[in-house]
C-alpha cells in the first residue's frame, strides 16, 4: 500500500473530514496547495474549464496524461488522482484495464478516477487494484453521462434511483475503489450510503453528511465567467481581479508609465519612454 492511500485510510479511520479540490495545471496545482489538499484531482472537467468546451466528452486520454504529470511535478508531495476520459473505459473489462494502467503510468499519478459501477467497471477495477493501481469511484450524477441522464439534475430523488445509487456505490467499494464520489446525490441519500461504506464518500453538489469535499477550483475562486453550480460558495472573484490589473497595465503602456524609469548601475536612465517628435511643418 502507498504512503498516500495509508495516510487517507488512517484519516478516514480517526474521522477527520477529507479535503479534496482540482488542479490542472502549474497555476492552479500551486493555487491547490494553499488548503493542504488530502487528494488533488486532474478532473476531465479540464474539457469545460480549460479548453472551453461545453462537455467533458471530447477530452483524450493523451490530454490528461499530459496535464496529470504536470500536477504531479507541482504536487510532488500530494495524492495526485487522474479522471478517466470518456471513451477509455466502460466498453470492454481489457479495454478498461489497459487504458487505466496506461493513464496511470503515463501521468505519474498516484491514483485513477472512473464514472459509473457497471458490470465491466467494476470487474475491471478489481484487476487494476490487483495490479496495483489505486482506484476511486464514482456515482450519482455522472458528467460523461449527461446526454443520457437529461441535464445535470440531482440524483437518487425516486426510490428506484435512491436503490441503484446505493447499491452502485456499495459495489465499487467491493470491487475495491478507495474512495467513492458522489455528485448532486441526494443528501440524505448521500448520508445514508457515507454510513454504509467501509471507504470515504467525497460529496461534490452530495451535502455534509458526506466524509468529504471536493470542488473544481474555477468555480471555488471565481476564475470563469458564467455561472457555477449552485451548490458552489465562491470564496474569491479571481477573474475580476485579473482583469482589473491587466486593465490598468494597459492604460499604463498606453500613457508611457510603464515602464517606469530606472537606472542601469551608471545613473544613466534607461527605459525611458520616447518622446513623440512633431509633425512636419509644425
Amino acid at each position: 500500500m502507498s504512503f498516500h492511500l495509508r495516510k487517507w485510510r488512517a484519516k478516514f479511520a480517526a474521522g477527520e473530514r477529507l479535503v479534496c479540490i482540482t488542479a490542472y495545471d502549474l497555476f492552479t496545482a500551486h493555487l491547490a496547495e494553499a488548503c493542504d489538499p488530502d487528494l488533488v484531482l486532474v478532473g476531465d472537467s479540464l474539457a469545460n474549464v480549460v479548453q472551453g468546451e461545453v462537455t467533458t466528452t471530447p477530452v483524450t486520454i493523451e490530454q490528461m496524461a499530459y496535464h496529470g504529470r504536470i500536477v504531479k511535478r507541482a504536487l510532488p508531495e500530494r495524492f495526485v488522482v487522474v479522471d478517466m476520459p470518456f471513451g477509455t473505459f466502460k466498453l470492454t473489462v481489457e479495454d478498461t484495464v489497459r487504458n487505466g494502467a496506461r493513464l496511470f503510468q503515463q501521468s505519474g499519478a498516484d491514483g485513477i478516477k472512473l464514472e459509473g459501477a457497471s458490470e465491466v467497471n467494476l470487474t475491471a477495477i478489481s484487476r487494476l487494484v490487483e495490479a496495483g493501481v489505486p482506484v476511486m469511484g464514482h456515482v450519482g450524477l455522472q458528467p460523461q453521462m449527461v446526454r443520457v441522464l437529461g441535464g445535470y439534475r440531482r440524483q437518487g430523488r425516486s426510490e428506484d434511483e435512491a436503490e441503484r445509487i446505493m447499491w452502485e456505490a456499495q459495489a465499487l467499494a467491493e470491487a475495491g475503489c478507495f474512495a467513492v464520489v458522489l455528485e448532486m446525490v441526494d443528501l440524505e441519500l448521500a448520508a445514508r450510503i457515507t454510513r454504509s461504506l467501509p471507504v470515504p464518500t467525497i460529496g461534490i453538489g452530495a451535502g455534509p453528511g458526506c466524509a468529504g469535499q471536493i470542488l473544481v477550483i474555477h468555480d471555488l475562486l471565481g476564475m470563469l465567467p458564467g455561472k457555477v453550480p449552485s451548490f458552489v460558495v465562491k470564496y474569491a472573484e479571481l477573474l475580476e481581479v485579473g482583469r482589473e490589473a491587466t486593465r490598468r497595465w494597459g492604460e499604463d503602456v498606453r500613457q508611457g508609465s510603464y515602464p517606469p524609469a530606472m537606472t542601469q548601475g551608471d545613473g544613466k536612465a534607461l527605459g525611458k519612454p520616447r518622446e513623440t517628435e512633431p509633425a512636419a511643418g509644425k
